[in-house]
């Protein structure tokens, strides 16, 4: 009698890998992309633009995949949280990028967001972490202080742009581990949908109309071009695949991930907006790399 082959359970997850791989590559461009949008408008508005496109884009691909609209009533008080927080971090990451450079900030970020994410899933499960994940969180530790260039001068994390930068990668952190709950309350796509609608929400609240009309007014192709690409590709796609992905690999997991968003943030910044990345940049950029090949190791 032969064996049957069992079918690899992994290959679900080394898809997810690949699809977070590309969607990390796109959030990478996001900084760029942000920078540019930061400059026709103040943050809360920016964000308003980019929450409601998204919805409309997300709306149309549970439409065309004809997956359900709605999310189990248990699941209603950590969507209002989770939206709060996704207004906290699109304003975080806006105001940063009207006084900071895209790609120092996307490489500090997003360095310094999967060892946040990492140490509050090991407190939450009150463990301790593996060989590999200490390795990682320890070369992801350095990786921030390189990027910081702290040895300069220790009080270099208050400096205005770096605090909202690390008060944003703080805040996704946090978001990430309700996000990493969505798929017990329905599709994860659904769930993000009424994620950036009521942001979307918050935001019409909290900003001024005339001021989001006078946006509406002086926008132009470019304005749009980057807001689509903001709001349809790098957040209605590929933060809709990382949210199902935390629900499957887990938040730490999937966090660690954004350590490849560096190496895209620094070339995006330095071909479309001639920020040349620093020594100290690209240092601690490929520690990062390093940190979340160690994160993930087996």
């Amino acid at each position: 009698m032969q064996d049957q082959k069992i079918p690899s359970s992994d290959s679900p997850k080394d898809l997810f890998i690949i699809g977070l791989v590309i969607s990390m590559f796109s959030w990478g461009l996001s900084w760029t992309s942000g920078k540019i949008l930061s400059e026709y408008a103040a943050p809360m508005n920016i964000s308003l633009f980019r929450f409601a496109l998204t919805f409309l884009s997300l709306l149309m691909l549970l439409l065309i995949i004809r997956q359900p609209l709605s999310i189990a009533k248990k699941g209603i008080g950590t969507l209002i949280i989770a939206s709060l927080l996704m207004t906290l971090y699109s304003f975080l990451f806006f105001k940063g990028l009207s006084i900071g450079k895209a790609g120092a900030g996307g490489v500090l970020v997003t360095t310094f967001n999967p060892i946040v994410s990492y140490l509050i899933a090991l407190l939450i499960t009150k463990r301790l972490p593996g060989r590999n994940e200490l390795i990682g969180l320890s070369i992801g530790i350095v990786a921030c202080i390189i990027l910081l260039r702290a040895w300069v001068k220790w009080d270099v994390i208050l400096n205005p742009g770096n605090s909202y930068f690390i008060s944003a990668s703080i805040v996704w952190a946090i978001l990430s581990l309700f996000t990493a709950k969505s798929s017990s309350f329905g599709s994860p796509v659904s769930f993000s949908l009424w994620l950036f609608g009521i942001s979307a929400l918050l935001m019409l609240f909290i900003t001024n109309p005339s001021d989001n009309l006078t946006l509406l007014q002086h926008s132009d192709k470019v304005f749009w071009i980057n807001m689509v690409f903001s709001a349809t590709i790098t957040t209605a796609l590929a933060t809709t695949f990382y949210f199902v992905a935390t629900s499957t690999l887990g938040a730490s997991k999937a966090s660690s991930f954004i350590f490849l968003v560096p190496v895209s943030a620094a070339l995006g910044s330095w071909i479309f907006l001639k920020e040349v990345p620093e020594k100290h940049t690209i240092a601690g950029g490929l520690l990062g790399i390093i940190a979340v090949y160690m994160l993930n190791k087996k």
